[in-house]
């Protein structure tokens, strides 16, 4: 005996193709939910309508293991002639039954026949190609997934939502995360079904609207010249919000946190009237924080990268900032053509951080400091080794080291639960005028 998994759309029978509709009227055991068994109201087999499917593995074992003991001449009724059949809705071997089906019963005996998924629907009636989507379904580790995603700033996902894990929670978890990348919100609800509804949302819309129990919302990121404008007046002078800086296009997920960004600024010791390299500058969130708190002082933002010098043009833009010059170039060479600075901070390296802070060193004004924020075990034993080589020469430099594990509160459905920045070691160094 095969038990054949069909899956089927909220088109119902008329969406099967002529072979998987074959396969459910030979059905001897027809399994399914009620609405699926509705669509099948002519079957003459058994029918089971499946409230938990734990207990329809155990029938259906029942059944195979009934078939495995039938002898012809042991005087025994014969087994139902005929496969069993489960009804489940879309692809089973995504984000469906079929993965717990295989670990369940012997995978020789399954038989699988999908339907179009939901995502495919979803995609399909958006008119976007799909395959480099990301997905996250209701399931298991759900809001583990999508802050990963989210954090990534990946291009395309699409999130399964149920009763439990709604577009409105979905909302919260995107708003608490406060990230620089922005994204559009398509709700697609009933697909396949005659009341289908496939409509663009806001942030706010998800939060405060109702959706079908089933749907698939799909998030598509956003580039940075449609970005609403900025209200200065609201922002605090310290501690920006990550969100109201515009991301890398190929690195959306590039910037320093606030919370890292603050400590930052704390180990640089900032004074008025200063010229100040961020190296490594990535969307320019610390060259704005530190342009913002001195008008006065000229800030070069270093970056090697074409779509991070264009973030951080266009986030000095949107703060209306003059003492922000964006260098695009790569250090150490761009470095010999700068003003020597008062301070620096190291961002990124690019992997010549030993290079980068010999130039640094060397055009370090008297009285100066280096601040590295590394997150590589491999990044912090180069600093360490560079550090220690150079106070073995020159007396006058010293350091210091601030290890940071912080993690911030962030809403998950009816629960909050804390969610972890990467751990960074802060590193200081000094060059004391004697």
């Amino acid at each position: 005996m095969t038990v054949h998994v069909v899956g089927i759309g909220l088109d119902g029978a008329a969406g099967l193709s002529s072979s998987a509709r074959q396969v459910v009227e030979m059905a001897a055991l027809l399994i399914g939910s009620e609405i699926h068994l509705s669509y099948f109201p002519q079957h003459c087999g058994e029918r089971w309508a499946l409230k938990d499917l734990t207990e329809a593995i155990l029938e259906i074992r029942r059944h195979l293991a009934t078939q495995a003991e039938f002898e012809p001449d042991a005087g025994t009724v014969e087994p139902p002639a005929g496969p069993i059949v489960i009804l489940v809705a879309g692809d089973p071997l995504f984000h469906g039954w079929g993965k717990l089906l295989i670990s369940q019963l012997p995978p020789d005996k399954l038989t699988f026949h999908p339907h179009v998924s939901c995502v495919q629907l979803a995609f399909n009636r958006l008119r976007i190609p799909w395959q480099d989507a990301h997905c996250v379904g209701s399931q298991g580790r759900y809001f583990e997934e999508l802050t990963a995603k989210l954090k990534l700033g990946v291009e395309k996902i699409a999130v399964l939502a149920d009763e439990a894990h709604t577009p409105a929670v979905l909302a919260s978890l995107v708003k608490a995360l406060d990230l620089p990348t922005r994204y559009e919100f398509w709700v697609c609800e009933n697909l396949g079904a005659a009341d289908e509804r496939v409509s663009s949302k806001s942030l706010e819309a998800l939060l405060g609207e109702s959706f079908a129990p089933l749907s698939v919302v799909v998030m598509l990121r956003q580039s940075p010249p449609g970005t609403e404008a900025l209200d200065l007046a609201k922002l605090p002078l310290l501690g920006i919000p990550d969100a109201a800086f515009i991301g890398c296009g190929d690195r959306p997920g590039l910037t320093v946190e606030r919370e890292v960004r603050v400590l930052v600024l704390a180990q640089l010791a900032l004074g008025p009237e200063q010229v100040v390299w961020d190296v490594g500058a990535g969307n320019g969130s610390v060259s704005i924080e530190i342009a913002r708190l001195f008008p006065q002082s000229e800030v070069y933002a270093i970056e090697q990268t074409v779509s991070g010098t264009s973030a951080i043009e266009f986030n000095c833009g949107r703060f209306g900032l003059q003492n922000v010059f964006s260098i695009y170039g790569t250090a150490p060479e761009i470095l010999h053509r700068l003003r020597p600075p008062h301070r620096i901070f190291i961002g990124g390296s690019g992997g010549g951080l030993t290079k980068i802070l010999g130039v640094c060193a060397l055009r370090l004004l008297p009285g100066g400091s280096i601040v590295l924020a590394v997150e590589a075990f491999e990044d912090i034993a180069t600093v360490l080794s560079w550090i220690g080589d150079r106070v073995r020469r020159e007396s006058h430099w010293s350091y210091r080291i601030l290890q940071v594990q912080l993690s911030r509160s962030v809403a998950g459905g009816n629960s909050t639960r804390f969610d972890a920045l990467n751990p960074v070691s802060i590193v200081t160094i000094d060059r004391h005028l004697n």
